[in-house]
């Protein structure tokens, strides 16, 4: 079948867009590496090399040490000739950051501000944009801006469907970006963090994201991409049942997985402050390794369902997530003990991104839309 010369621009875009992904997952790589890696031919490879070279985005980094003929070009991604803005916005703080084309925070700002509609707080939401590339970059290499929001966000219609910790029912989400100078995306906060942790990864996968945050939520990604539901509703796995006629969930429901498994109930046992907990669990405090425990005890149920329903990895994420590479180890053998199939918690996975994973996820939305662009 004859391909038309529009399926055949749209061919070599995509091969010129992984070649760049490629280039991006490593530190150096040469054509050779390229054209095995992607499957592609040599000319093809030749090509985008050159393109990439001339739009600035690849730099020639040296040669390889000879294996008997002519030694080879080495190549490297420039990481920041592009950079997207992620902002995530929650009840009681606003964060924002820079990201490079990998994925990578170059700059990161955090701020305690109660959330609002007011004209004040949203000035300073486009100050901060403004400030943190500062010094970094100019406004051309600013790709665009992305805003992670705890609630059910309808990109398509432009709206913020519901929000029950921002006490929100659609609003328009050009309102929460009128004072960012740059194009905006919106997502809700978890998808946003389950993007961030798959972003960069060379093989798509099935994945679930948890989120262990001030409030419970998740991601379900396939082949790489979010999965969303029929009603943008999926993966709001903190209210899934845990304990039938349990503890009280902030939803107003009984027995809820947020009402066992927040980082509230962590922090709340230290002053608010999570940091200090851990610090606690590190010098051996008694009190607080009986809470943490429980804690792992109803995390391990909240796992091995998750596991069971979708047959695929878990990445623990979120505030709670930053810690269990630490201390998380408990954590495997109650997971051994509930998996069916085997005695195996391989399945569980740590989070990469110990901050800021929203506001990263947000940012990486820019990003894709410019490989997938260009």
């Amino acid at each position: 079948m004859k391909i038309s010369p529009a399926s055949n621009m749209d061919v070599k875009r995509r091969n010129r867009a992984n070649t760049l992904r490629c280039i991006l997952s490593c530190e150096r790589i040469s054509q050779m590496e390229l054209s095995q890696q992607l499957a592609l031919s040599w000319p093809t490879i030749l090509q985008n090399v050159k393109e990439l070279l001339e739009m600035g985005l690849v730099q020639e980094v040296g040669q390889y040490e000879s294996t008997g003929g002519r030694k080879a070009r080495a190549y490297a991604p420039v990481k920041d000739a592009r950079l997207a803005i992620g902002l995530d916005l929650t009840r009681n703080h606003a964060s924002v950051v820079l990201v490079d084309l990998s994925g990578q925070v170059v700059r990161y700002q955090r701020r305690s501000r109660p959330f609002s509609l007011d004209d004040a707080y949203l000035q300073e939401l486009g100050m901060m944009t403004q400030s943190i590339m500062e010094g970094a970059c100019t406004g051309e290499a600013i790709l665009g801006a992305g805003i992670s929001l705890p609630g059910i966000v309808d990109s398509e219609a432009g709206i913020l469907r519901y929000s029950h910790i921002l006490n929100l029912r659609d609003v328009p989400l050009s309102t929460l970006s009128r004072h960012i100078p740059y194009p905006c995306g919106f997502i809700n906060d978890a998808n946003a963090a389950g993007l961030a942790e798959v972003y960069g990864i060379s093989a798509a996968e099935n994945l679930i994201y948890l989120s262990l945050s001030n409030s419970v939520g998740g991601a379900i990604l396939t082949d790489g991409a979010l999965y969303m539901g029929n009603h943008l509703r999926a993966g709001e796995f903190g209210h899934n049942t845990l304990v039938p006629g349990g503890r009280r969930c902030y939803c107003g429901k009984d027995g809820c997985l947020d009402a066992y498994c927040s980082a509230r109930l962590i922090s709340e046992q230290a002053d608010g402050n999570l940091a200090a907990f851990f610090d606690s669990l590190r010098e051996g405090d008694a009190e607080k390794q009986a809470v943490w425990q429980e804690y792992l005890e109803y995390l391990a149920i909240a796992v091995n369902n998750l596991h069971m329903s979708f047959d695929c990895d878990v990445i623990a994420g979120g505030y709670i997530g930053a810690f269990l590479e630490e201390f998380g180890g408990p954590l495997l053998p109650l997971l051994e003990a509930r998996n069916t199939f085997q005695p195996d918690a391989s399945y569980l996975k740590f989070c990469r991104y110990k901050l800021e994973a929203s506001a990263v996820g947000a940012a990486v939305i820019q990003v894709e839309r410019f490989l997938q662009s260009f």
